[in-house]
């Protein structure tokens, strides 16, 4: 049987931020009919992990995260331990080309300027690593806008929004990014930052999905190559890998 593809996002309390996840899991299910794909949440909205995970066949675990830390790290395989030992855990989906071309529609269909300063707009995490991930995130749409763009931060992590708006606001009308899946709390501090302009959640964008796909796709190559070569497999054999160095398809 075909691997099941559980969609593991963070949670919200948001209702505008549940009915895009869900909207984001149909555009998943229709872009491989037949394919059964189950959309979860870590905390907060049902269905949870830890419920779902029983329930299907060797699932393949997609984290709804556009960076690493500690949803990542601990919780999710805290799940996975206690739920289902045979699932595997695809990477988490940022950075990657494919999302920077989403962020490029997202923005222009704000109305981005020529001449804004733009703001990658993320969460934040108190993991430096993840901090990390959205600098690089922000490094590629500098490269598609041949623009700078600054990473900054809603929680956790340097500079705030508010810091980059004020600070890059002085001298251009500001443009943010909005590096978040859903509308919710973090969204909500992006449109409150002072920016002239903010663009939508990621969502369902197709680039999105198309990733997703991609990360099940990467989990379950990654398990064919630990049973095929059990001696020269990685140590952690449950953790596909996250590059994106190969072409999607």
């Amino acid at each position: 049987m075909t691997p099941a593809l559980v969609l593991a996002a963070h949670g919200t309390r948001s209702a505008a931020g549940q009915r895009t996840l869900a909207a984001l899991a149909r555009a998943v299910r229709r872009a491989r009919p037949g394919r059964r794909v189950e959309l979860s949440h870590l905390e907060i909205s049902p269905p949870l992990l830890a419920e779902v995970l029983p329930a299907v066949p060797g699932p393949v675990v997609v984290p709804l995260l556009l960076a690493g830390g500690y949803h990542v790290h601990i919780d999710l395989p805290a799940v996975v331990a206690r739920s289902r030992t045979d699932a595997v855990v695809a990477g988490w989906l940022g950075p990657h080309r494919l999302l920077t071309s989403a962020l490029v529609r997202k923005l222009a269909r704000a109305g981005l300027r020529a001449d804004d300063a733009v703001v990658l707009g993320a969460a934040g995490s108190s993991d430096p690593a993840a901090l990390a991930d959205v600098r690089a995130a922000a490094h590629r749409l500098s490269v598609r806008l041949a623009r700078p763009v600054t990473a900054a931060f809603a929680s956790s992590g340097a500079p705030s929004l508010e810091e980059a708006v004020e600070r890059l606001g002085s001298a251009a009308r500001v443009a943010i990014a909005s590096y978040v899946l859903a509308p919710g709390f973090f969204h909500d501090r992006l449109t409150a930052a002072g920016a002239g302009a903010v663009s939508e959640p990621l969502g369902a964008d197709l680039d999105v999905v198309a990733l997703i796909w991609h990360r099940y796709d990467e989990a379950l190559r990654a398990r064919r190559t630990t049973a095929e070569h059990p001696l020269t497999a990685a140590p952690s054999l449950r953790h596909a890998t996250r590059r994106d160095a190969r072409p999607v398809r």
